[in-house]
C-alpha cells in the first residue's frame, strides 16, 4: 500500500472508532438520575447489629430551549420579549429499609419507604409587553393610534407527581 493509502485509511478506522466510542459513551451521559448509596456496612460491622439500607436518586437538570418572542397581529412588540426558559429534572427519590426485630410480631421484619425519582418540568418567569402604539391605521393616514400600555409577567410553572410506598413485611 502507498503511504497515502494508508494514512487515509487509518483516519477512517480512527473516526470510526471515535464514532463507536462516543455512541457507547451516550447512555451514561444522557442520564435523568444519579443512584446515590449510603455505605453502612462498617457501621453493621463493627457494631454487629443490622443497620437501615438507604440509597437515593439525584436528578440531573436539562435546559430546554426557550420559546423565543412571537408575533402576534396588532401588537407593536412582539408577544413574549423575555421568554421563559424550561427546565427538566425530577424530584430526588429515596429507598429505605430499616430493620425491625419482631417488634410487631411475627412476619413483620422490615419497615420500608419507597419513593422514586419522578419527573418535574419547570417554566422560568417571563415578561410580555406592549408599546402604547396601535398598528399602523390606513384611517389616521398610515400613523399608529394611541393605546394603554400593556405588561404582563408571565409566572412561573410547576408540574410534578410524586409517590411514594410505605410498607412492612417480612425478609431483611
Amino acid at each position: 500500500m502507498k503511504p497515502t493509502t494508508r494514512g487515509t485509511f487509518a483516519a477512517v478506522v480512527t473516526g470510526v472508532a471515535a464514532v463507536m466510542g462516543a455512541a457507547a459513551a451516550t447512555p451514561a451521559v444522557a442520564a435523568e438520575t444519579v443512584p446515590v448509596a449510603v455505605p453502612l456496612d462498617g457501621v453493621e460491622r463493627a457494631l454487629n447489629l443490622q443497620t437501615p439500607k438507604i440509597a437515593g436518586e439525584l436528578p440531573v437538570p436539562m435546559p430546554g430551549g426557550p420559546a423565543g418572542p412571537r408575533h402576534v397581529e396588532g401588537r407593536m412588540l412582539p408577544e413574549r420579549v423575555v421568554p421563559q426558559l424550561p427546565v427538566g429534572a425530577g424530584l430526588p427519590g429515596a429507598d429505605l429499609r430499616a430493620p425491625l426485630p419482631h417488634l410487631l410480631g411475627h412476619g413483620f421484619e422490615h419497615l420500608g419507604v419507597d419513593a422514586p425519582a419522578s419527573a418535574l418540568s419547570t417554566l422560568t418567569p417571563g415578561l410580555s409587553v406592549d408599546a402604547p402604539l396601535t398598528a399602523p391605521n390606513p384611517d389616521h393616514f398610515g400613523l399608529p393610534g394611541v393605546k394603554a400600555p400593556q405588561a404582563a409577567v408571565l409566572g412561573p410553572l410547576l408540574k410534578t407527581v410524586p409517590a411514594a410506598n410505605v410498607g412492612m413485611g417480612a425478609g431483611a
